[in-house]
């Protein structure tokens, strides 16, 4: 069973706009204070291309920027996407931003330029996968209860 998709909420200097919603994708038109707007997609792993690409669990997010015009903007917007995100959606273990090798990136940002913008926004790479339409690079932002790590390594179990 996978859980409706949440509305994020964002904060300034962000607003968001619905332009589709469904319980598992929606499309949002996100506005900077600066006037300048995107275009967004979110939508649950389980239920998108991403499916069967790796482990998906009930509630990772595929997060696709339909049009930027550098990587920094790149940056800003998946930046206030987690935090929107992880805000609606406290139990989201994967926002996954898929970056495809064989073309730029939104017309203009190379895709090692693509990655780069991601991992500024703590997306870290973790594997590649083939899609039916595409090679694409998976980049995830996870938060640190997903990421936190006890190595004890003086502590073996059963021993």
């Amino acid at each position: 069973m996978v859980d409706p998709l949440v509305l994020p909420r964002f904060d300034e200097p962000w607003s968001a706009e619905i332009l589709s919603w469904s319980d598992s994708k929606g499309r949002l038109r996100l506005r900077h204070n600066t006037g300048r707007t995107v275009s967004i997609e979110l939508q649950r792993c389980a239920r998108g291309r991403l499916r069967h690409s790796y482990p998906v669990a009930a509630h990772d997010i595929e997060v696709r920027v339909l049009a930027v015009n550098s990587a920094e903007e790149l940056t800003a917007i998946l930046r206030a996407v987690v935090v929107g995100i992880r805000e609606a959606e406290p139990s989201c273990r994967k926002i996954v931003y898929a970056v495809g090798w064989n073309e730029a990136q939104h017309g203009t940002i190379s895709a090692l330029a693509t990655v780069a913008a991601a991992e500024a926004a703590n997306f870290r790479y973790v594997v590649d996968v083939d899609i039916a339409d595409a090679e694409l690079g998976l980049l995830v932002a996870e938060p640190a209860w997903v990421t936190a790590v006890d190595i004890d390594l003086g502590d073996v179990l059963g021993s």
